[in-house]
């Protein structure tokens, strides 16, 4: 970045999209410069009553190491607080943030840390009434060299909007046809966003299903879960050796002390059961997988209030604690 100002002719070089492709290209093959964007405390070790009803929380946003959780750097928040934001989707060093409780009417932030610019899309002319429940997605599709963000909203009586926004044409796209499975009382829970398509686990009545949205083919389909995934809690959708993967904690462990982690794969549009990921503690929370393909989890203290986080290899059953 600091080779922007040097002289016009590197500029308009490191500003192409050529330099772009191929340096974006670099950096995922080796996963280079990959980070965990956290928002936290200033004092690591700072014990939070939360009974205490006139309690402001100072917290702040930083880098930190994938590999030994070391803080790498501060960063000032684009808008000034950091209260009540929400990341929902990171790509390319790219960052979409939104409001804690989304509305229809929530603006959207897509934010680059490293250069600290930050765009803030239009917004849509296409909502004319309120929704109930509105979820976001935001990722980049390779297909077309574009990146996406998916807005779904629904209303308490089963009236259905998706919206795709185009970062390269900075507009927003209402979509017009519906699949009839999805016109109906749904409760939606967690997503996630993988090469141009956004993937939400939805409850229907008794049974859990993935949907997938294709954000440049506008095409949907539906992925029935696996007849042991019969709750929501506890139960997380996200990317493992690029494919998506369920993670849930139906069976204890067999073995003593140690915890377990339910596995499935979607393999040319079937379930298929992986091993679970067996790591030696039981009773946290698991936030996701981690780029390298390790489960990254939370362990609370709630007496302290405080949190570690820890991350487990899959293979070797090795845990790295914060």
């Amino acid at each position: 970045i600091r080779f922007l100002f040097t002289c016009k002719s590197w500029s308009d070089l490191i500003g192409s999209s050529s330099f772009v492709s191929t340096h974006l290209n670099r950096n995922a093959t080796k996963h280079a410069h990959a980070y965990l964007l956290c928002l936290h405390h200033p004092n690591f070790e700072c014990v939070v009553d939360r009974d205490d009803p006139y309690l402001e929380e100072e917290v702040q946003w930083s880098l930190f190491s994938k590999e030994t959780f070391e803080q790498c750097s501060k960063l000032s928040h684009p808008l000034g607080s950091t209260e009540h934001y929400v990341i929902y989707g990171s790509s390319n060093g790219l960052v979409c943030i939104s409001d804690e409780i989304l509305n229809f009417d929530s603006p959207i932030h897509i934010w680059n840390p490293s250069i600290m610019k930050l765009r803030t899309p239009p917004i849509s002319a296409n909502i004319n009434i309120k929704f109930s429940c509105v979820a976001l997605q935001f990722g980049f599709h390779p297909g077309v060299k574009d990146y996406k963000a998916v807005r779904m909203m629904r209303t308490n009586k089963g009236a259905m909007a998706v919206e795709v926004y185009s970062l390269r044409t900075d507009s927003w796209k209402m979509i017009e046809v519906i699949p009839p499975w999805l016109k109906c009382t749904w409760k939606h829970h967690k997503g996630t966003f993988f090469n141009g398509v956004a993937y939400h686990i939805i409850e229907k009545g008794p049974i859990f299903s993935i949907m997938s949205f294709d954000s440049d083919s506008e095409e949907f389909q539906e992925f029935i879960a696996p007849d042991a995934i019969c709750y929501p809690y506890d139960l997380c959708i996200d990317v493992y050796k690029d494919q998506i993967c369920l993670l849930f904690s139906f069976y204890s462990c067999e073995e003593e002390g140690m915890g377990k982690k339910d596995l499935w794969a979607l393999q040319e549009k079937r379930w298929k059961q992986l091993c679970p990921f067996i790591y030696p503690f039981d009773g946290d929370g698991k936030i996701g997988i981690s780029i390298d393909n390790e489960l990254l989890m939370e362990k609370r203290d709630y007496d302290r209030g405080v949190a570690d986080l820890l991350l487990c290899n899959y293979e070797s059953k090795q845990v790295l604690e914060t």
